[in-house]
């Protein structure tokens, strides 16, 4: 996951889901962003990337799929915060981790409200799994795109390792 300039010609591709549409935003064969309202002033294409994650996309949704291999770039972002949406890959599928947790895991164990910030800014959630991220207490925290959603991707998780056992 390299980092970018952000003036590269982007475009974006539509996938229904679960949880709503998702727009899939490429900068050249790259996946740089998913959202939950269309992007403006980008193109709507579609391409061989956008295709293989819409494919992936979807096979998690089906309970397929528990790890992402399509390519993405963080075109924006401090490093810090890269840090943080970077460290997301190390909390495996099913599982929940505090914000203290991913804090202490990039070397900054005091900067658990800054890792909140991040998460809120993370332009590729779900392949970056920040949904993963819970209060000390249990609780389920907050989530840029709404509580229902990242309650709704812990059970696609969740139930899906509750059926492997």
């Amino acid at each position: 996951m390299k980092r970018k300039r952000s003036d590269h010609i982007e475009h974006y591709d539509i996938l229904e889901s679960p949880i709503g549409d998702l727009y899939l935003i490429f900068s050249a064969d790259s996946l740089t962003g998913i959202s939950f309202s269309k992007p403006g002033e980008i193109l709507l294409k579609q391409t061989e990337n956008s295709s293989l994650v819409k494919r992936e996309l979807s096979e998690y949704f089906e309970k397929l799929r528990t790890e992402f291999t399509c390519k993405s770039t963080f075109i924006k972002g401090t490093d810090f915060e890269i840090s943080v949406w970077n460290a997301l890959k190390n909390i495996p599928y099913g599982e929940t981790k505090t914000y203290k947790w991913l804090a202490t895991r990039i070397g900054k164990p005091h900067a658990f409200r800054a890792v909140g910030n991040a998460l809120g800014k993370n332009p590729i959630p779900i392949i970056f799994p920040c949904h993963r991220i819970i209060e000390s207490d249990g609780s389920i925290g907050g989530y840029s795109s709404g509580i229902d959603i990242k309650r709704r991707l812990l059970e696609i998780e969740y139930y899906t390792k509750l059926s492997k056992t």
